[in-house]
């Protein structure tokens, strides 16, 4: 699909997947990489052949989040009165996790090794987590002196407050079960053969759907967490009766009584 430095995006089919490719720095995120991210997934938002997009990371881990070496290496402070150059660097990741988390197709991460801070934040964006046994979540950065800043919102959405609060002022990192029992992943896999399997059934399902369908309940289910009930349940209205007319719904409804599947159906 593109050609990038830090990262691949390949198709198979109506699926997308993309996979963080640094993995002698375990996929910690640079702002080059980060902005391939947010290229990578308007790339994806863009294409309508495409309908579910597979996040991994290269070498046993998902992201390590961001690169210490890279963000040690500071440009001098601006003179004064003058904006720092780094803000809008740091807050450009930001909407690249708003990009992934807004995709209208399905998104699914499969997350071995290390998420911790931006990885953490990555993960909470996808619609579907599976989790590899050796997966560890945290945002130990105050450790370091900093902070996971783009990533907050995201985490405590998934999490909820309260466990979101917990790993925020600790810093402790949690392993796979933990992270299972907190709602982050749904699927606890012990090896390569789980996931596989696992990632089947999801896509299996997952293709099943009719992509409009798909994008629409996907958009009302994360309206909630911004907007009013009344205005969330008005959307729904509309959407529904917009999707009721369509020749997709007539014909999802004939399948489904004569126990056929339709035509957007992919295995």
């Amino acid at each position: 699909m593109a050609d990038y430095a830090h990262i691949q995006l390949d198709r198979d089919g109506a699926i997308a997947r993309l996979t963080l490719s640094r993995p002698e720095r375990r996929n910690a995120l640079t702002h080059a990489m980060m902005l391939e991210l947010e290229h990578a997934f308007a790339r994806v938002r863009d294409d309508p052949t495409c309908r579910v997009l597979v996040l991994r990371g290269a070498g046993g881990h998902f992201c390590a989040g961001g690169d210490l070496d890279a963000m040690a290496d500071m440009p001098p402070r601006p003179g004064e009165g003058a904006g720092d150059p780094l803000v809008p660097a740091y807050r450009q990741f930001g909407d690249a996790l708003l990009a992934l988390d807004t995709l209208p197709q399905a998104t699914i991460a499969v997350v071995e090794g290390s998420a911790v801070g931006g990885g953490f934040g990555v993960a909470c964006c996808s619609d579907v987590v599976i989790l590899h046994d050796s997966a560890k979540f945290g945002l130990p950065e105050p450790k370091v002196g900093f902070i996971p800043s783009q990533v907050i919102p995201f985490v405590v959405r998934r999490l909820g407050e309260g466990p979101a609060r917990d790993l925020a002022v600790t810093g402790r990192v949690i392993d796979a079960v933990e992270a299972h029992r907190l709602g982050i992943g749904r699927h606890l896999c012990r090896n390569a053969a789980e996931i596989d399997a696992t990632l089947r059934a999801l896509l299996d399902d997952i293709l099943k759907m009719e992509p409009q369908a798909l994008a629409t309940v996907k958009r009302l289910a994360l309206a909630c967490a911004t907007e009013d009930d009344r205005t969330v349940l008005d959307d729904a209205a509309e959407s529904l009766v917009g999707l009721l007319r369509r020749p997709e719904a007539a014909a999802g409804i004939k399948a489904f009584k004569a126990k056929t599947l339709p035509g957007w159906a992919k295995r």
